[in-house]
């Protein structure tokens, strides 16, 4: 659940965005998605553009602005600094493809991502949007979040609400063949200093390399990776 500043025409312009990077849209979708009267997603879209926040596809669909990136490239994010040192041991050890996940709205980002040298890879790339309705890492981010955005995305995910029960009895979510074929992973909860979950650190790869259950082979060694990037943050 995304957190209300108090500040009516922020909180509301925040929404604007939020549904802008979820999937580019129109005046009709973005109304959907936020809720808002269509006079004031009009007013509001229209001036997050001025502000180069938004921008417009070749469709005319609302997107994020270059502004957003422009503005990135000066903030300082902990938990990628703790990735930088991290996820490369990671990736030694099991010798797999490895990713860090956040969660945005009802799918899961990509912020991280390291492959190994040689061999088959799961490549996802830094940026991409991935649903939350399959994988290792869309379980875990889904087994500590909101109920209303669990009981949305459990309707039309591959897995139940006794898969999240056992993803939050031991610690940790695998999958075999359910984001895409032939690919296995593992992953677990990321959390902050005050133990809130805010990311899922993940290993990926080939089933035929990892196995059906690679929770079995790397579930210690991936919990004690969440484990140190938690001790970072």
């Amino acid at each position: 659940m995304r957190q209300h500043s108090g500040i009516g025409v922020l909180d509301k312009a925040m929404a604007v965005l939020y549904a802008a990077a979820e999937q580019p849209c129109g005046l009709n979708e973005l109304c959907t998605r936020t809720g808002l009267p269509r006079a004031t997603a009009h007013r509001l879209a229209v001036g997050l553009e001025v502000h180069r926040m938004l921008a417009r596809d070749a469709n005319g669909l609302w997107r994020p602005g270059p502004a957003l990136s422009e503005l990135a490239t000066t903030a300082e994010d902990p938990l990628l600094d703790a990735a930088a040192a991290i996820l490369p041991r990671l990736r030694e050890i099991t010798g797999e493809s490895v990713q860090l996940y956040r969660l945005d709205g009802h799918s899961r980002v990509c912020v991280a991502a390291l492959e190994p040298a040689a061999g088959l890879r799961d490549t996802v790339p830094v940026g991409a949007r991935l649903p939350l309705t399959a994988g290792s890492a869309a379980k875990v981010l889904l087994a500590w979040a909101d109920p209303e955005l669990q009981r949305g995305v459990l309707a039309d995910a591959v897995f139940g609400e006794r898969a999240l029960t056992e993803v939050r009895r031991r610690g940790w979510a695998q999958s075999a063949g359910e984001r895409a074929a032939g690919v296995a992973s593992i992953s677990a909860p990321v959390r902050d200093s005050s133990g809130a979950v805010v990311a899922a650190v993940s290993v990926s790869g080939p089933i035929d390399r990892m196995g059906r259950r690679p929770g079995a082979r790397w579930a210690a060694d991936l919990v004690a990776a969440a484990d140190a990037l938690h001790k970072r943050l």
